[in-house]
Formats: structure tokens, C-alpha cells, sequence
């Protein structure tokens, strides 16, 4: 008969991604893991079975919980360009130490290019959905006269998909924060009407 949990699976994940973004995966080691979540490293092994396991399972949660701010932010309604400019506002970073972490998605491609078909996939998945949910409010903008009509819905959504993606590396690499807002209002400056 097997032992109850004795920890809080989703806090755990949730510490655990923390770990990864904050040291990447390679350098995240099980000891890391162990101090963060308080919980040892058979009874981590024995829920994820391995760290590639739970890594797969924090950029899975990375990703819904990033969708799901996401959408909330254009679920609160407003015009298409409303919605842009939050988006553009919650693109900044807050404090050097946020914005040195950088995206764990973005971290992430960094560190494994297309080497690792199953972290592939979780970023190309990430990456997709966030240009879709782009393009929407796009589409949306530009029917009202608010956004240009000179590109397709998609191409500006992947344009602007790759600014954001592009502002991590930057804020990873240390860019002064001046050179990132001018970064985000170019281009989201250069969509509206």
C-alpha cells in the first residue's frame, strides 16, 4: 500500500518552475529543487519522475498561466488599441530582478534550440497561441480603422509576437530599460492607424 502525498502537487510544479526560470535547466539541479519545494527528491521522482518530467510540466504551466493572464487582459474589454496599449504596459518589466529572469519560454529556446523535440513543442506551442490571440485583437482593429490595414492580421501579430519574444532577450542581456520601452512603442506604434 502506498503512502499518502504528503505535498501540494500543483505549489510544487509551481516552486519548481520557479527554479528552472530563475537557472535555466541545465544548471537547475535536483538539490535546487529539493530546497525550494521542501520536498525530497524520492517523493519529487515518485509525482514526476524525473527532472526533464517536471521541466516538461513547468513550461506546460508557464505557458497556460501566460495565456491565461493574456486573455484576461483582453477579456477586460476595450477597444483593440486599449487592449494593445495594456499589453504593451504589462511588457515592462517592474524591477531589474524581473526583468534579468527573463521568459521562461524564451529561456528556454535559448537553451535547447530545436534539439529537444518535446521542448520544441512546448515553445512553438506557447509562441503560436500568443500570435493568435494577437491576431484577434488585430483583426478586430483593423475592421474598426484602428490598426493598419497596409499588413495582414498575421503578419502583424507575428511582427509583434516576435517584438515581445525579442524584448526578453533583451531584458535577459541586460538592456537598459530606456532602449526596451522605445523597443515596444516603435512597434506598436507603427501598427495603429
Amino acid at each position: 500500500m502506498s503512502r499518502p502525498r504528503e505535498f501540494d502537487v500543483d505549489k510544487v510544479l509551481s516552486q519548481s518552475m520557479e527554479v528552472f526560470w530563475t537557472k535555466g535547466y541545465k544548471a537547475t539541479s535536483f538539490e535546487d529543487l529539493t530546497n525550494k519545494t521542501n520536498v525530497k527528491k524520492q517523493s519529487l521522482y515518485g509525482v514526476f519522475e524525473d527532472k526533464r518530467s517536471l521541466f516538461l510540466k513547468a513550461l506546460a504551466l508557464y505557458r497556460t498561466q501566460s495565456l491565461s493572464q493574456l486573455r484576461e487582459m483582453i477579456d477586460q474589454g476595450g477597444s483593440p488599441t486599449r487592449i494593445l496599449d495594456a499589453l504593451q504596459s504589462a511588457s515592462l518589466c517592474s524591477s531589474s530582478e524581473e526583468a534579468h529572469r527573463g521568459c521562461l519560454m524564451v529561456n528556454s529556446a535559448m537553451e535547447f534550440g530545436m534539439d529537444d523535440r518535446e521542448v520544441a513543442n512546448e515553445f512553438e506551442l506557447m509562441f503560436s497561441e500568443v500570435r493568435l490571440v494577437l491576431e484577434e485583437v488585430i483583426r478586430n482593429g483593423q475592421a474598426g480603422g484602428e490598426i493598419t490595414n497596409r499588413f495582414t492580421s498575421q503578419e502583424l501579430a507575428a511582427y509583434l509576437a516576435n517584438t515581445l519574444r525579442g524584448i526578453r532577450i533583451l531584458e535577459k542581456t541586460g538592456a537598459p530599460a530606456d532602449q526596451i520601452e522605445m523597443v515596444l512603442n516603435t512597434a506598436f506604434d507603427l501598427i495603429k492607424n
